[in-house]
């Protein structure tokens, strides 16, 4: 058995790739428009061949999705926890739960999907502006 991708669904494509892609750094590497299903999946991962997160787009629009508690949040593994939540604040991405550790962070997707963020290799010295900052949802 092979671990192939999970699926969330999105409301705005744009801003959906613009968190994955621009801000975390995914790759694109599969796109089906399927008009008469009136839907498009969007495949996107690490690197090519690594599991995927697939966004489904339901053209309509219209439905709306409750999360529940059921699903949890996804994690990807960074190569510099405080340079990616750097990044992800000057985007205005929503930091649940900043990286004071040096080890783990939470963000937000533009769908209310939680991110987990943990950093790769042992953890960083604990630094500001991280150290203080509480969970605040918003920066």
């Amino acid at each position: 058995m092979k671990f192939l991708h999970s699926m969330v669904r999105v409301y705005d494509v744009k801003k959906s790739l613009a968190f994955y892609i621009d801000a975390l750094g995914l790759i694109e590497t599969k796109r089906i428009d399927v008009p008469d299903g009136k839907f498009t999946l969007i495949f996107l991962a690490t690197e090519h061949g690594a599991p995927e997160i697939e966004l489904t787009h339901n053209w309509e629009g219209n439905e709306q999705y409750d999360s529940g508690r059921s699903f949890g949040h996804l994690a990807f593994e960074v190569d510099d926890i405080y340079q990616l939540c750097n990044k992800l604040k000057t985007l205005g991405i929503t930091i649940n739960r900043p990286p004071r550790c040096g080890h783990m962070a939470f963000v937000k997707s533009p769908d209310g999907i939680s991110i987990e963020l943990l950093q790769k290799g042992p953890r960083l010295a604990p630094q500001e502006p991280w150290l203080s900052m509480k969970n605040s949802g918003t920066w």
